[in-house]
Formats: structure tokens, C-alpha cells, sequence
């Protein structure tokens, strides 16, 4: 059996691949080229969106400030974003950047600071909304400034797509939005800038763009394309995720683990995704130190015995790389579920939900989270298998 037979050929998909990437070692060299282009564009302010170091310890901030100086580019610096960014960090880069007339946003970073930086660019665009407002899909996000990005992880993909992820911490809210006016003008993905990631955040960062494919090759929107890109992207992880851990200055490692996340990220921004980020969002909305990659982790295994039965054909192809001796068929699924896990035990990540400190009794607020955050419940709705309150408590409670 093979995945084409997972396909249904009368759904009429829309092939999707929204913005320019430049990729390879020294892509940063690029900005000079983006700075010109901004520059033709009548772009003389920008309002730079990153971390609080690995923009300047990665080097990518000395090539940028070159490039902006060279075009006559002024630029504001808002270093601040955190990890799971939240709405109101958002709102302060905004007002800083509309009053130093900012008309484009680059952010640098990893997708925290991207996102935040999306965010932003479309904020700038309605200067009587906040950010908040935006989240809670309070109004259509039509419009934003020309956004670029430089990116410093291999995992979000969010370089390539028209995702955003900002929380809401008063309410424990992780939305995600999905708008066409944020595919980035123009990103960069230069390996050479995420050879100083530590061994966790390349290993959770991995596992993020793995569980990107994993959905997007599975929701009831896939198509060809979103499931060509999925295999290729669970090959180069496979292969490259234990070398870039032996060796993290291993460029070519790096090299293929930004492009898998890159083409990860044009994956589901084709096929979408459905259960294991709709659940994550929630535990790194109550945990805002949680890192995401992490989160997914530990719910992949339940998802994955979930949600088998129903694309087995085609979860078994892609699945190949890192589980063996999968034929396709329906009645595997616990041996898909337990052959993720041992992959996911074998590159350093065995933790379990109780590992980063839930209990059983905070299921039934993950469960309210899953569907009372904004966008989460349509996420929900494009997994193959129905996905009731009862299919999310099952997915909680086997991740201890």
C-alpha cells in the first residue's frame, strides 16, 4: 500500500509557497540586497524585532546595521521578545516603531521573535488596534508592513509561512493566526548562524518541524505536495539531528535541518496542522517557559496512536525514516505510537507530561484551553479523526 492511496484526488488543494528564502551558508551576506530592496520600496525606518543575544552573539546584527547604514535605512532595535512571546511585548515594539515612522519590520531570531515580529508588521498597518485584538481575531488582518526575516533555529519554519504564534497570558491563551499579508518579502536561512544552539533547543527545534510534517501530511486538507515535502523532511532529521548533536559546528547537519524546517514549514502552511500543536499550545500557555518543541514531544506518541488508523497508509512512508517495519496497515498503530517514542528516546527526549510538572488533574483545563483558545478548535477540526473533548482528555492523559 502506498501513500498515494491517502489521497482523496476530488479535493481540490491550493499548492502553496509564499516567500523567498535565501538558503546556504552566508546567506546573511544577502541583506546588503534586501537592504536595496527595501530602500527602492520607499522604506527609510525599520523597526527590528529580536532576542535579547543570539542576534548580536550569532554575528547577524554587525551585518545587518552595515546594510541598513549603507542604504541610509535608520533602524529601532526592540530586544526584548522572549520565548512564547506575549501580546503586550508586542504592543511596546509597536509604539516604539510607530514613533520612529517605521514602514517595514526585520526579525531575527528564532520563531518567537518572528512571530512577535509578524505580529507586529500587520499592527503597524492598523494603528488603532493592539495586539491582543489581533489575537483574539477581533478583526481581518489584511494588511501589513513589507516583513524580513533572518533566522537563527532550524525548526519553526515560520521564515516560509503565514503563521503567527503570540499568548495571551491573562487568559492562558496561545493562539495562532494565518494570514497571507504575513509571508515574510524576503528570509534568510544562513546555517552558519545556529551553530551555537545547545543540544536541547537543536533537539526541541527538530522536533517541531518532525511534528509539523507529521500533521500536515495527516489533516483532512493534505495533499501531494504537503505529504512529498513531509518525507523528505522526517529523512533529513533522521539522518541529520544525531550528527548535529555529536557535533554541533557541523555545518552540513545544519544545512539539511534548516532546510527540512523550511520545507516543514511549507508543508502545513499546504496541509495544515490538527492535534499535537492544538494541545501543546495549551501546556506552553499555562508553562510560558515551556519549550514548545518539548511540549510536542511529549504528546506525539498519544497523537500519532490517535490519528493512525485513519492515514496509516500514509503516515507509514512518512514515519519510515525514524520507525521500521511499518507495512500501512490500520491495526499498527501502537507500534507506530511506541516506535515514535523509542525515536524520540534515542536523539534525548523521553520526558513525559508529569516530567515538566502537570498532574492529571490539570486535564480538564487543557481541555477547556484546547478549545476556548482562539483558532485552536479549527485546528482541532482538520485532524482525520474526530476530535470531540473525549479524543483530547485520551491524548492528555496517555502523554504521562
Amino acid at each position: 500500500m502506498s501513500w498515494e492511496k491517502g489521497i482523496d484526488i476530488k479535493n481540490v488543494s491550493t499548492v502553496i509557497c509564499g516567500s523567498k528564502v535565501f538558503l546556504g551558508v552566508g546567506a546573511i551576506q544577502k541583506m546588503d540586497f534586501i537592504a536595496g530592496e527595501l530602500k527602492t520600496r520607499g522604506v527609510n525606518s525599520v523597526l527590528v524585532m529580536t532576542g535579547k543575544a543570539a542576534y548580536a552573539s550569532t554575528g547577524a546584527w554587525d551585518v545587518v546595521t552595515k546594510a541598513l547604514d549603507s542604504h541610509g535605512i535608520k533602524y529601532t532595535l526592540y530586544n526584548k521578545v522572549q520565548p512564547n512571546p506575549e501580546t503586550q511585548q508586542v504592543d511596546e515594539a509597536v509604539k516604539i516603531g510607530r514613533d520612529a515612522g517605521a514602514k517595514a519590520v526585520i526579525a531575527i531570531g528564532g520563531g518567537s521573535p518572528i512571530d512577535a515580529g509578524k505580529s507586529a508588521a500587520v499592527l503597524l498597518e492598523y494603528p488603532d488596534k493592539n495586539c491582543q485584538e489581533l489575537y483574539e481575531m477581533k478583526f481581518a488582518a489584511e494588511r501589513a508592513v513589507p516583513i524580513i526575516t533572518i533566522n537563527l533555529t532550524h525548526g519553526t519554519g515560520t521564515e516560509a509561512n503565514r503563521f503567527a504564534v503570540v499568548t495571551i497570558p491573562e487568559k492562558n491563551y496561545k493562539p495562532a493566526i494565518a494570514c497571507d499579508c504575513i509571508y515574510p518579502l524576503y528570509s534568510i536561512d544562513d546555517p552558519a548562524l545556529m551553530t551555537g544552539l545547545p543540544p536541547n533547543q537543536t533537539r526541541y527545534v527538530t522536533v517541531d518541524a518532525v511534528n509539523h510534517v507529521i500533521e500536515a501530511v495527516s489533516t483532512v486538507l493534505n495533499n501531494p505536495f504537503s505529504i512529498t515535502l513531509g518525507k523528505e523532511v522526517m529523512a533529513l532529521a533522521a539522518k541529520y539531528l544525531p550528527a548535529a548533536l555529536k557535533d554541533p559546528k557541523d555545518l552540513e547537519a545544519r544545512y539539511f535541518l534548516t532546510y527540512a524546517a523550511m520545507i516543514a514549514g511549507t508543508s502545513f502552511d499546504n496541509g495544515l496542522l490538527h492535534f499535537t500543536h492544538a494541545l501543546e499550545h495549551p501546556l506552553s500557555g499555562v508553562k510560558t517557559d515551556l519549550a514548545h518543541g518539548l511540549g510536542l514531544a511529549i504528546l506525539l506518541p498519544a497523537v500519532v496512536k490517535e490519528i493512525y488508523p485513519e492515514k496509516s497508509a500514509i503516515l507509514a512512508e512518512v514515519l519510515a525514516p525514524i520507525v521500521s517495519g511499518l507495512s500501512g496497515a490500520p491495526s499498527e498503530a501502537d507500534k507506530a505510537a511506541v516506535g515514535v517514542y523509542e525515536w524520540l528516546k534515542s536523539v534525548g527526549l523521553p520526558e513525559k507530561l508529569g516530567d515538566i510538572g502537570f498532574t492529571k488533574a490539570d486535564v480538564p483545563k487543557l481541555v477547556a484551553l484546547a478549545f476556548e483558545t482562539p483558532g485552536l478548535e479549527g485546528l482541532i477540526n482538520c485532524a482525520p479523526v474526530p476530535g470531540g473533548k473525549d479524543a483530547v482528555e485520551r491524548i492528555y492523559m496517555a502523554s504521562f
